[in-house]
């Protein structure tokens, strides 16, 4: 136990004195979260201190277990350039290419929905790498989801909060207690039910219509939501430490996620799916079947031994038992009275596993058999099995034209491509991701901006048909191969909607003595390739003739709300019927004929007549 408690000590010193090193690379470069650092080296405040659950409402986490290994002390290595294999780069820096994008659409989503927060993708990997290890280093299938359920050890107060069943187990398959679930690990109450819109902070980010925590991309926008909480801006320190607290109340988890939370900062990059290391030591003192193991125990209360779920710790990837992946032989459960099988791995079995307390055994009589003269033939070496995903060396455009729409309309053709190895023959049967990058409001059918497609024979991949939004402008289609860090872009654009004609929707004279205003107001009607053209911007100039179409300063004019001449009207836009009609026209103390210019995108032009007439003699 002394050992113990040592080790523990050592590390708890370990993590404050790198959490102080990242406070104060924040606060000497000037980066968000760099202000209202109150304490001495490492930054921590009285709040902090309070150890674990005290009662009332939990943590995001039940303030279960987590990973307690550090970054390295280097920067993150320099990542790969697009389409290159990362399987190089250091593990520590990479992150599992589907869970990289989660973060970042997790950010993204945000961005819009809850700007003054300012969350950086950065936060969630931090967490997700002291949370799941990135979801046991990329163990999720093409939508996101967890290959096994992740789950955390039994919330039943015996060395952890003690926190009843609230989902009946729907989540974590423990009706009688709580355990937390997924890359993030929340604890149902949290996911379920303590949401701001009472139906939990659990979100659907892929558009499946499920709220699934362990759906990676579910799960970050989840804990994005519950970062944010209460109006928070992530971008001040005391802030950005309280969100982190409210996630787990451990001053030590704290440190731990911002010492992540600066190296990731520094730089990071995509590695293949299933490739990223796994933490091994937890804040319990345990290296698997507890936070982010996938404990998912056939015994739910126990949380220590699982012959089902648990994949360990990762590290061993023959590892069948899923206890902490040092060995491969299955232990069996223990039992009272048994006496358990001495494992593998324990130091107190002499090697090759003989009992020193069994009686010798005597050595066989039989002469020992004459060898072979010939020498034995070496049977030949299997080549290693190469996946499709693993013989794709490039995606290339199979778009053809170059994808553009109308606002407001569909893309004439469809993002393609086709993957390719490294003869250039297509590679059928691969996960291709397709993503749209940039700003920019168009979206796949259902206004998901992500879409998932396998190749076909001809390893053609085709995105499901793009809509424009009202947005104009360039944006990009990504597309990158599930599992690999091969990528290509597609780029794309939005195009003003446009009229190529402008028709008055009445005949009448437009006329009125000086100092009145006119009678009838201007109408208009734009139509585009004889359809009525909805939604075009148009612009009205009051101009000084047909040759010159600069404003005139005399004449007829608009009025701004203070009552004042105004002779250009921007920002007019035409209706769902093509309809425009322009305010109310007043005429000054000029006699004359004026001349109305009305402009639309696209290029249709329309000049209207507009007389003031001295009143008849009396």
């Amino acid at each position: 136990m002394a050992a113990y408690l040592g080790r523990r000590l050592c590390k708890g010193a370990a993590t404050t004195a790198v959490a102080a090193l990242a406070v104060a690379a924040l606060s000497a470069s000037g980066a968000p979260g760099a202000q209202g650092v109150t304490d001495s080296a490492s930054g921590l405040q009285a709040a902090d201190n309070a150890p674990g659950f005290q009662g009332g409402d939990p943590s995001a986490t039940g303030d279960s277990p987590y990973y307690t290994e550090l970054p390295p002390l280097k920067s993150p290595a320099v990542p790969p350039t697009a389409g290159e294999s990362a399987n190089g780069g250091r593990s520590e820096s990479g992150i599992p290419a589907t869970v990289l994008d989660a973060y970042k659409r997790a950010e993204s989503s945000l961005r819009s929905s809850q700007p003054e927060c300012n969350l950086p993708w950065e936060l969630l990997a931090a967490i997700g790498k002291v949370e799941s290890g990135h979801a046991r280093g990329g163990q999720v299938d093409g939508n996101g989801t967890t290959t096994s359920p992740i789950l955390g050890p039994v919330l039943d107060g015996n060395g952890f909060a003690n926190i009843s069943d609230t989902d009946n187990g729907a989540f974590d398959g423990d009706s009688t207690y709580d355990r937390a679930v997924g890359p993030m690990q929340f604890i149902p109450s949290t996911w379920g039910q303590g949401g701001p819109d009472g139906q939990g902070w659990g979100a659907d980010a892929n558009g499946d219509g499920k709220r699934d925590p362990n759906n990676i991309y579910d799960a970050a926008l989840a804990a994005g939501r519950y970062l944010c909480a209460g109006g928070r801006d992530l971008t001040k320190a005391p802030q950005l430490r309280a969100a982190i607290l409210s996630y787990n109340r451990s001053t030590e988890y704290a440190n731990t996620v911002l010492s992540w939370l600066e190296y990731y900062r520094e730089g990071t990059h995509e590695i293949p799916d299933g490739s990223g290391s796994v933490p091994r030591d937890r804040s319990d003192g345990g290296t698997g079947g507890g936070a982010g193991s996938g404990s998912g125990s056939s015994n739910p209360r126990s949380g220590d031994d699982d012959n089902t779920n648990d994949q360990g710790n990762g590290d061993d990837k023959n590892d069948k038992n899923g206890d902490n992946g040092d060995n491969d032989k299955p232990r069996s459960p223990s039992k009272p009275g048994a006496t358990p099988s001495p494992d593998p791995g324990d130091p107190t079995e002499p090697p090759g596993g003989v009992d020193p307390s069994a009686p010798p055994t005597t050595p066989p009589t039989t002469p020992p058999t004459t060898p072979p003269t010939s020498p034995p033939t070496t049977p030949p070496t299997s080549p290693p099995t190469t996946t499709p995903t693993d013989s794709v060396k490039r995606l290339a455009n199979a778009s053809g034209e170059r994808l553009t729409a109308t606002a407001g309309g569909s893309f004439a053709g469809a993002a393609k491509v086709r993957a390719q190895n490294a003869s250039g023959d297509p590679v059928g049967k691969v996960r291709v991701r397709f993503s749209l990058v940039g700003d920019t409001d168009a979206t796949f059918p259902g206004g998901e901006r992500v879409a998932t497609v396998l190749t076909d024979r001809s390893g053609i991949a085709t995105a499901p048909a793009l809509v424009a939004g009202e947005k104009v402008g360039r944006f990009l289609v990504r597309a990158a191969l599930v599992g690999r860090a091969v990528r290509t872009d597609l780029p794309a654009t939005v195009t003003a909607r446009q009229a190529d004609a402008l028709v008055r929707t009445g005949d009448k004279e437009l006329i009125c003595v000086p100092g009145a205003p006119f009678a009838d107001a201007v109408e208009v009607k734009a139509t585009y390739k004889g359809a009525a053209a909805a939604r075009v911007a148009a612009t009205a100039t009051l101009v000084t003739s047909a040759q010159d179409a600069t404003p005139n300063d005399k004449g007829p004019h608009f009025k701004d709300a203070a009552g004042k001449p105004v002779r250009t009207l921007t920002g007019l836009v035409t209706d769902k019927d093509g309809l425009l009609r322009l305010p109310q026209l007043h005429a000054d103390d000029a006699i004359g004929t004026f001349l109305l210019r009305i402009t639309t995108t696209g290029g249709a032009t329309l000049t209207v007549e507009l007389k003031v007439e001295a009143p008849p003699a009396t």
